[in-house]
């Protein structure tokens, strides 16, 4: 396959400082350590790869939504720790990302050593893309490497600005991973290809619905966007969440689905729930319909049964989004039986998206899919065929 950028085997990394982006927007334990490590291991290779060829690298992250603020409580610090555990090796944390200080701390760096920077987005012009901020963060290396699939699709400074300012750039093992296993998903010509979707609103879903309709030959619903759509099609939806806003877009998605003969499949049944608690009164529909005062938090056992159906010869297969609210026990059935016959099937299988990755981790079958995405916004994006900031910015000028 032939990737729009450069990877970094294939640029003059050895003895230079190389500036790379990660994505280390980790989830933090109540005391501040890591919770899951999950998005630090992706780029080990990377990192690893230019430690091993005498780069002096210099990480970029950002964590959390701090707004343009210091905000101690989303500092790198604990990210620095755990990388330092699992390399092996000190990591030096620089107390800001740009200024005299990481300016002397990148200046000092020896072959093989690592600084990682405070958290970019510390500064508001950092989600601004503001020019000057850029250029500040790319005269600490001479080499850029983007390896944080799950920011490519933001134009944001470290992703699509400071690559303007470097002569040498390209891609990591991570984003070459990403590109190529979701080109295969865009450009995949399979009688059997399966889209999952779920999560709460239609309009986060539309392009992807739109873009990737006349390739699948079905389509299963989840989620809150589910009820939108059964409102459409009048049934009582309850106190369930509805997109008023996308209403229009939901019958167009329908009329669409029957014109591509795409078969549409939506709940035939529910768990309800009068909140979103363990102990809130609960009860499984007998049809698609959900009295008031319920509203819906998964699907029911036989709406499973039928995506499970759907899923058992699938070639392909592209999960985002959960089927409920699968965090709270009561209400996780249906995720974890739809993460399960996604693993079961015996053809391709790629997720994306924090929520879906985490039911399968919790459901125990993240082992047998095919591409697991570290980006769900990214990896819809690339799918609807829309240019990606970050990648645009690694193409040869």
């Amino acid at each position: 396959m032939n990737l729009p950028f450069e990877t970094i085997d294939r640029l003059p990394i050895e003895g230079k400082r190389l500036l790379l982006r990660v994505d280390f927007n980790v989830p933090l334990t109540p005391e501040g350590d890591v919770a899951d490590d999950s998005r630090i291991r992706m780029s080990l290779p990377t990192i690893r790869h230019a430690l091993e060829r005498g780069s002096r690298v210099i990480l970029m992250s950002h964590l959390g939504r701090p707004k343009g603020s210091v905000k101690p409580e989303l500092s790198l610090r604990p990210v620095a720790a755990r990388l330092a555990e699992l390399l092996e090796k000190p990591v030096s944390l620089a107390p800001d990302c740009v200024g005299p200080e990481a300016e002397k701390m990148a200046s000092a760096l020896g072959e093989g050593e690592i600084l990682l920077l405070e958290n970019l987005r510390f500064h508001k012009e950092e989600t601004k893309n503001d020019p000057a901020f850029a250029r500040a963060l790319a005269s600490l290396g001479k080499v850029y490497v983007d390896d944080a699939f799950g920011a490519v699709h933001r134009a944001h400074a470290s992703v699509a600005g400071v690559p303007g300012f470097m002569a040498v750039k390209g891609g990591g093992f991570l984003l070459k991973k990403e590109v190529e296993a979701l080109t295969r998903v865009r450009e995949a010509d399979t009688e059997r290809f399966v889209l999952i979707l779920g999560g709460a609103k239609v309009s986060d879903k539309l392009g992807i619905l739109l873009s990737l309709m006349e390739k699948a030959h079905a389509i299963l619903i989840g989620g809150a966007m589910a009820y939108t759509f059964l409102k459409v099609q009048g049934f009582e939806v309850g106190k369930s969440l509805v997109e008023e806003a996308s209403i229009s877009d939901a019958e167009a998605v329908l009329k669409k689905a029957k014109e591509t003969k795409t078969d549409f499949l939506l709940p035939v049944d529910h768990v309800a729930a009068t909140g979103i608690s363990e102990t809130a009164p609960r009860q499984t529909t007998d049809d698609a319909n959900i009295p008031a005062p319920y509203m819906g938090v998964d699907i029911g056992p036989k709406t499973a049964r039928a995506y499970a159906g759907q899923l058992r010869d699938a070639t392909m297969i592209f999960w985002n989004g959960p089927m409920g609210v699968f965090e709270v026990a009561p209400f996780a059935r249906g995720t974890f039986e739809v993460a399960k016959a996604v693993a079961a099937s015996p053809g391709e299988s790629y997720v994306g998206g924090g929520d879906s990755v985490r039911a399968l981790h919790a459901s125990g079958v993240a082992e047998q899919i095919t591409h697991i995405s570290s980006g769900g916004g990214a990896s819809l994006e690339f799918l609807e065929g829309k240019p990606l900031p970050g990648i645009e910015a690694l193409k040869a000028q």
